[in-house]
């Protein structure tokens, strides 16, 4: 015999195997047992939380021959020849191939007929909100005063395309979303009679990706036991198969970002690309991530709604201690915005590495959240020791300069310094590649102790490579060996180009003004 799926293998056979909708299976079960049924049902709610499969067990229940509390019997000849799909009283129909006037009009005319070896003619019409405008109104008649041995049962995913005419004629059932710890135990028990070993992390996470639905949790289930068939089913075989990425990984990228470290997060990103990841999985496990940072950020009792093992909570507080709320929520918003974004497009990469460098330089954007973050990040330098700060929205000062004036050039310049600024074509001819290019958009002035200083300018993110220690180094070495001795010199980040124009003293175009060379004794 073929293979059969698991989710068509363990569909439930009995209500008391359905699993996280409760409140639907007693109410049902009560009409059946008190003789109150119905003769219209509309289930809706997102794919794969049981409506199908409770409508087959309605259909079966209310023409068992035996039925037990509520429930069929199983044995009976009715219940074998519609778990069989072999009964004629029992019509399935998917609206979604056919949605026309004809097809309802064939079911209207098989009404007319009485149930030929059943108690009720049952239909199940799944997919409803697929018929078309004509199509309903055909229905409508029949459905509002069907024969007496006749139910229609329909189901749907989008019942706000149902028309109003139609919901008020039918009792309708909401079906929720199933929960993670409801799916895990379902999945842990058919892994044990199916005899498979699985660890239970490996459980939760496919229980956890199946968002709320039991048939994408078999069904992904079953394509990492395929994947990995003979061996126990791990928590990273499970990662591996559907294209996620360990949580750990979140935890260094989210400290990069909160260093501004864009190089660090392009650098890990690189990895989860190598690695085969799947980038759209990527951003929504991201988001997720954030969403749960938020939680242990604003909630005192965030265990009581988080889905994640003691030592990634712990995690989570300490990094919720390294950001505050508005932050958190700005990268939310970031990657929400990618997320739909990235689904359809064709380079993806790309469109998330903007996202990451939007993440560590909030002066890309203009939103609100964008402008705290900009502040925070001026605090972070002043604590840093950082001589001059640019401000939101205005010039830098130079914390030893009056309001109101922009800091002047000394009057005299040390000598290495002006060889230094005599040379400098000369110097930034002596580097290569992208170093090249980059020393071009730098800018030189004079820091309070009379180093040199060169300033990388904010709105040039790939400018953020000078910042490296090992680059630092070699931009020392290059200037000593032009100049022919030791020079002490500061690189750091200051603001966009226009703010340093407007405060930091350029010597490279001052010096041959109002400098001069100051003489060694």
């Amino acid at each position: 015999m073929s293979y059969v799926a698991l989710y068509r293998k363990f569909r439930p056979d009995t209500f008391d195997e359905v699993k996280g909708q409760d409140h639907i299976v007693t109410t049902l079960k009560n009409q059946i047992v008190s003789g109150r049924v119905g003769h219209a049902y509309l289930f809706c709610g997102t794919r794969g939380t049981g409506k199908t499969s409770i409508a087959k067990l309605f259909a079966k229940t209310v023409n068992c021959e035996d039925p037990k509390d509520g429930s069929p019997c199983g044995v009976c000849d009715s219940c074998r020849r519609i778990a069989a799909g072999a009964s004629m009283d029992v019509v399935e129909m998917d609206a979604a191939s056919n949605n026309g006037v004809e097809d309802v009009r064939n079911i209207i005319e098989a009404v007319s007929y009485s149930p030929s070896e059943s108690k009720y003619r049952v239909y199940i019409i799944d997919e409803v909100h697929m018929l078309s405008t004509n199509a309903f109104n055909a229905l409508l008649k029949t459905l509002e005063e069907p024969p007496s041995y006749c139910i229609f049962i329909l189901a749907t995913t989008e019942v706000h395309k149902i028309p109003i005419t139609i919901l008020s004629r039918c009792q309708r059932y909401d079906f929720k979303r199933i929960s993670i710890d409801t799916i895990a135990d379902r999945l842990e028990d058919i892994m044990s009679r199916e005899q498979i070993d699985v660890e239970p992390k490996a459980l939760r996470y496919i229980a956890k990706a199946a968002d709320g639905s039991m048939r994408d949790a078999l069904s992904l289930l079953d394509q990492c036991i395929a994947f990995h068939y003979g061996e126990t089913l791990t928590y990273d075989n499970a990662l591996n198969v559907l294209g996620a990425v360990d949580t750990e990984v979140f935890s260094r990228l989210l400290r990069a970002v909160l260093e501004r470290d864009v190089t660090g997060c392009i650098k890990i990103l690189e990895e989860i690309v190598v690695q085969g990841r799947e980038l759209t999985q990527f951003v929504t496990d991201l988001t997720w991530y954030l969403r749960n940072l938020l939680v242990v950020k604003t909630s005192d009792n965030a265990e009581d709604v988080l889905d994640v093992s003691t030592e990634s909570k712990e995690r989570l507080k300490e990094e919720a201690s390294m950001c505050e709320t508005d932050q958190i929520m700005r990268y939310i918003r970031i990657f929400s915005e990618l997320s739909s974004d990235i689904r359809y497009a064709s380079q993806k990469r790309i469109l998330t590495e903007i996202a990451l460098i939007k993440l560590c330089r909030p002066q890309m954007e203009k939103q609100e959240d964008s402008v705290l973050d900009r502040i925070r990040n001026l605090e972070e330098q002043v604590q840093k020791g950082i001589t001059y700060i640019p401000a939101e929205g205005a010039s830098v000062k130079d914390p030893q300069t009056p309001a109101g004036e922009t800091a002047k050039l000394p009057s005299a310049l040390p000598e290495d310094i002006q060889e230094v600024v005599n040379k400098w074509r000369q110097i930034t001819g002596n580097f290569e590649g992208l170093d090249k290019n980059l020393m071009t958009k730098v800018s030189v002035s004079l820091s309070a102790d009379n180093k040199l200083l060169i300033l990388v300018p904010s709105d040039e993110p790939a400018c953020d490579r000078l910042l490296g220690d090992d680059v630092k180094e070699h931009i020392r070495s290059v200037i000593s060996g032009v100049i022919g001795k030791q020079i002490d010199i500061e690189v750091q980040r200051a603001g966009n180009r226009d703010e340093i124009r407007s405060v930091y003293p350029d010597i490279l175009k001052m010096a041959g003004i109002n400098a001069t060379i100051i003489e060694e004794d």
